[in-house]
This record gives C-alpha cells, sequence and structure tokens, in this order.
C-alpha cells in the first residue's frame, strides 16, 4: 500500500547538484551562499534583510534577544503553535501569558489580546508573537495599531506561512515576513515546510540595528565589522601602534553572550535551490486545498473553515496544513492510518503541555483553543502530492462518515 504522510520534502536533481557544488568547494560552512540564500529569501517575501540560522528555534531565541527581553516581562501569544513559539520566551526568563484563538481562524484573537493588555498596568507586558497558523496570514497591520498603543514589539511566528500573504486596510498585499509591522519575522526550513534544508531557519526583519545584532548573536555574540569594533586598533593589535592605524585582518570581537546557531553552507544551497521552486510549490499547494475545499465544505460530519481556498488570488493562505474539523477525530485519524494516510494533530495546545500546567496553566483557561484540539485533524498536503492521492485522501474520509 502506497502510503501517504501529511507532509513530505520534495528533493530534485537540481537540489542534489547545488549541494555537491558546495561539497566540492573551499566553504562547507560561513561561505558566500548563505548571503545568497538569505538576499534571495529577502527579496521573495519583500523585507529588507535576512539571517539565516540552524533552526527555526534558534530564530525564535535570537528575535526575543534582539528584542531585549528581560527575565519576569511577559509575552503574549498563541496556545495552537508548536511549542517552541513559547519556549523563546522562556528561555529568555520572560512569562509566557497565552491568548486564545479565533475559532474561525484558529489564529491569535486580536480581541482576547486586546483585553489582556488592557487588563494590566502599562509596559507589564513586552510583546506579542502572533502565529501564521497552518499558512493562514495573521492581520498584522491590525496587531501593530494594538502593539503600538502599549509600545510592544511584535515577532511574527511565519514558520507555515513562507508566499503567505493578507490585505492591509488600503487594498495592498502584505507578505508574510516583510517586516512592515512586524519587528521581526522568523521561518522554519524543516522538511514538511515549503522549503526544505533538512534543518534550518530564517529572521527577516526592516531594522538595520536588529539585523546586525542577529547576524552577531548567531555566531557567539562575534563580530568582524570594523565599524562596529568597540575596542581601538592599539587593542585590537595588542601592541603600540600609530593612532591612524587600521585594525589587523585577523581581529574580531565578542560584544555579547550569543550562540552557535549557524547555517552551514550545503543546507543554504539546499534552500536557495528550493526557493526557485518556492512559487510553483505555493501553486499546487493551493490548488489541492481547492480540492479538498469542494470536496468537503457542505461534507456533513466535518466542519471546513479553509474559506481562502476558494479565491487564493486575494486570500493569502499558504496551506502548510490543511486543517478540518471532525467530531470523531480520533477514530477518523485510526481509519486513515490504517489505510496508509497519515494524517497528523496540530496541536496540542501547548499551555496544557507538563511544563506549562507547571507554570498554572490549566484545562478551562482556553476554550476556544481546547474545543479546537478536540475535533481537528491535518490531512496530507505537499506540493508532490498527485491528485490520485488528494482524491484517495477525500474518497476515505467519504467512505468513514458514510459507514460511521
Amino acid at each position: 500500500m502506497n502510503v501517504i504522510p501529511y507532509g513530505r520534502q520534495d528533493i530534485t536533481e537540481a537540489d542534489i547538484d547545488a549541494v555537491v557544488k558546495v561539497l566540492k568547494s573551499d566553504y562547507l560552512t560561513q561561505g558566500p551562499v548563505i548571503e545568497q540564500f538569505e538576499t534571495s529569501f529577502a527579496e521573495y517575501v519583500g523585507a529588507k534583510y535576512a539571517v539565516a540560522v540552524s533552526n527555526g528555534t534558534a530564530a525564535l531565541h535570537l528575535c526575543a534577544m534582539a528584542m531585549n527581553l528581560k527575565p519576569g516581562q511577559k509575552v503574549i501569544t498563541s496556545p495552537i503553535t508548536f511549542a517552541a513559539t513559547a519556549n523563546c520566551i522562556r528561555y529568555c526568563g520572560g512569562e509566557v501569558v497565552f491568548a486564545d484563538i479565533d475559532p474561525n481562524t484558529y489564529l491569535l484573537d486580536l480581541e482576547q489580546v486586546k483585553r489582556l493588555v488592557e487588563s494590566e498596568p502599562r509596559a507589564t507586558f513586552a510583546g506579542i508573537i502572533p502565529v501564521d497558523f497552518a499558512g493562514r496570514a495573521v492581520d498584522l497591520e491590525s496587531f501593530r495599531k494594538l502593539a503600538n498603543e502599549d509600545e510592544l514589539w511584535i515577532i511574527e511566528d511565519a514558520c507555515h506561512a513562507p508566499g503567505g500573504f493578507f490585505i492591509d486596510t488600503v487594498g495592498r498585499r502584505q507578505n508574510c515576513g516583510n517586516g512592515n509591522f512586524a519587528d521581526c519575522a522568523i521561518f522554519s526550513f524543516h522538511p514538511v515546510k515549503h522549503i526544505a534544508t533538512g534543518e534550518g531557519g530564517m529572521v527577516t526583519t526592516n531594522n538595520e540595528e536588529t539585523y546586525h545584532r542577529l547576524r552577531a548573536l548567531r555566531t557567539h555574540g562575534i563580530t568582524k565589522d570594523s565599524s562596529r569594533f568597540l575596542n581601538s586598533p592599539t587593542e585590537a593589535f595588542g601592541l603600540s601602534v600609530g593612532k591612524d592605524a587600521e585594525y589587523p585582518g585577523w581581529y574580531m570581537e565578542m560584544q555579547e553572550l550569543g550562540y552557535n546557531y549557524r547555517l552551514s553552507d550545503i543546507q543554504a544551497a539546499l534552500g536557495l535551490s528550493q526557493l526557485t521552486r518556492a512559487a510553483g510549490g505555493l501553486q499546487r499547494r493551493r490548488e489541492i486545498g481547492i480540492k479538498y475545499r469542494n470536496a468537503f465544505r457542505n461534507l456533513k460530519g466535518i466542519q471546513d473553515r479553509n474559506t481562502e481556498a476558494i479565491d487564493p488570488e486575494t486570500n493569502g493562505h499558504a496551506h502548510h496544513l490543511y486543517v478540518i474539523e471532525c467530531d470523531q477525530r480520533a477514530e477518523l485519524y485510526q481509519s486513515l492510518r490504517s489505510k496508509g494516510i497519515y494524517s497528523q494533530i496540530h496541536y496540542v495546545p501547548t499551555h496544557l503541555m507538563p511544563y506549562y500546567r507547571s507554570q498554572g496553566w490549566k484545562p478551562g483557561d482556553l476554550p476556544a483553543a481546547e474545543s479546537y484540539y478536540s475535533r481537528c485533524i491535518s490531512l496530507p498536503m505537499f506540493p508532490s502530492m498527485t491528485d490520485a492521492d488528494v482524491d484517495r485522501v477525500i474518497n476515505e474520509i467519504r467512505s468513514f462518515l458514510q459507514s460511521s
């Protein structure tokens, strides 16, 4: 039986050739392909700057550091996300405050966030981390307006949404990660994502100082940019030199405590090659989304909220996941699995993970997220799915509902 996973990377001969070229080059890491990937990715999402890192979790951690998150400060995020979104706050000693989701979009509920912010004294919260869950773009224009009222920063978790977008109040397309409303955005290049590098991530921003700090933080807090050095050339040489001396070529400075969160040139070469097919992959995801939507929109026993699939030209869902809701979710999951169709559940609400329950969160705190979790199931969604694969998923779900 042909197994259909919920997600799968697509590796072509061009990808392999790109990696082999780097393997035969002088640089396996910290070489020129990193910058090429960063420049191309920034252009793809429409941001000024991009910084490649080892994974999406590293991207989140570095963003929290770059936003100067201090121990004890509160940050608001969604419970329907991978745990890393919240964990980056804890890495910096911050306090995670979950706000409930909008049950129609599964995204962080703006009104819930607004009530939280207004319920506490000014400056209680440091920032907000909205998540473009499943590929649906958060309306960051509205979040930015709220954030500006209390001087909050925004980190956009766009791991699910490269190529996704929303339409702003004047009708302009706003790409996920373009930096027009968020202080920085993060992406993941895990194998099931739109662009795969094995492991890998990217931060995008339009702020030059944030960009330089991110670059240093990913490499132990070290800079080799002489225009940013703090020590004098005399101190750099370690001996007496003239006042007009330049910094020696070997010199670098560790200016704060950072990490080794670098991406290799090998991975960057794979990402750069995959990026050339990103538009085509996104188009195929949307085609699959339309087939699913047409099949499930009026199907009894299924709740399908993927309305964007009807008009992908004006609704920028990137369809990393195709989530439906079913009252018999557990039974449907097992039925599909028995037929070689490996769906997935995204996600166990983060506030109900034992670690966050130890922080005081409990069942009933976020009813919309908990209700969603009890019914959600993510169907297979990846560009190399054939129409026959999609039809097989649809037919097995129909068969299950008819027999249940």
